[in-house]
């Protein structure tokens, strides 16, 4: 497991950090020490394939799925494979934001479902 202190989650809220954690095959934030937001994916050959994000409902209303979709993609980009977003949030957050475009292999069938955990 890699724990990384990402910039943008520290200047959001005290206490946020984000991790990959490849034992369960998520990424993860924790507030004080708590998880409080997970991004399940899927590591193929060249790709990581997000496949579920969910906000532990105590933490919804946050913004910190946002957190940390950014810190995942960009985790993601910066090792080379590319994103298949599978997960209704994550394909949402990619919809909203530029810069990944160029990373991203989209499903033939895409994401069901409401991208709630905001």
């Amino acid at each position: 497991m890699t724990e990384y202190k990402d910039s943008l989650a520290e200047s959001f809220k005290a206490g946020v950090t984000t991790v990959r954690n490849d034992k369960f095959h998520r990424y993860e934030l924790h507030v004080d020490g708590e998880l409080a937001v997970i991004s399940q994916f899927l590591d193929k050959p060249g790709h990581i394939d997000f496949i579920h994000t969910e906000t532990k409902p105590q933490f919804n209303g946050q913004g910190l799925a946002k957190v940390l979709a950014h810190f995942a993609l960009d985790d993601v980009v910066a090792s080379g494979k590319r994103i298949i977003p599978h997960c209704p949030y994550i394909a949402a957050y990619l919809k909203k934001h530029e810069g990944y475009e160029q990373d991203v292999d989209w499903p033939a069938e895409m994401p069901v479902g409401e991208p709630d955990n905001e």
